[in-house]
């Protein structure tokens, strides 16, 4: 299972995306999909929206935005098999989704240990990879091998973690 972050990863981070016209991959990213679901890998995301929280979009908006993202993987023979999102910040101007601490936001694992939990995958069997430190906490949290993607090629950087099960 390769659990990936969203914005910074899978597609570039132009701050509180929602909107599918901003919809912009990361280089290398459908075909690194596609080629891990050929290989027979869970192919998760696992995203904090705190966009949500601050009332910038809503979550039917970020659904939206999913499926866009997976018309555009179905072009290359991908697909995500699933997108846990987290939309709770400490800030929130939603009441609620207002949480100091909610155990899905990364840092904390909770996403990661909803998707090992739903796909029957050992954390030894599972790499996060994401861009920021809390991606790689989350990861950590929940017994999880992570690589921090800085830029570049993304199929390129999967292909130099040499996963074993890959």
């Amino acid at each position: 299972m390769v659990i990936f972050d969203r914005d910074g990863v899978l597609i570039v981070d132009h701050g509180y995306v929602a909107q599918i016209e901003r919809l912009e991959w990361v280089s290398g990213a459908k075909k690194a999909v596609a080629e891990l679901n050929a290989a027979g890998v869970a192919v998760i995301v696992a995203t904090n929206q705190s966009g949500v929280a601050r009332g910038l979009f809503d979550m039917e908006a970020v659904a939206r935005f999913h499926e866009a993202m997976q018309a555009d993987l179905a072009l290359e023979h991908g697909r995500i098999d699933a997108f846990y999102v987290c939309p709770f910040h400490p800030d929130a101007v939603v009441e609620a989704y207002r949480c100091a601490d909610h155990p899905d936001r990364k840092p904390n694992p909770g996403m990661i240990n909803a998707a090992l939990a739903d796909f029957q995958v050992a954390p030894g069997r599972a790499i996060v990879i994401g861009d920021k430190p809390s991606d790689i906490a989350a990861a950590r949290a929940a017994g999880v091998a992570s690589a921090l993607f800085t830029g570049g090629d993304l199929g390129d950087f999967i292909a130099s973690q040499r996963l074993p099960w890959l």
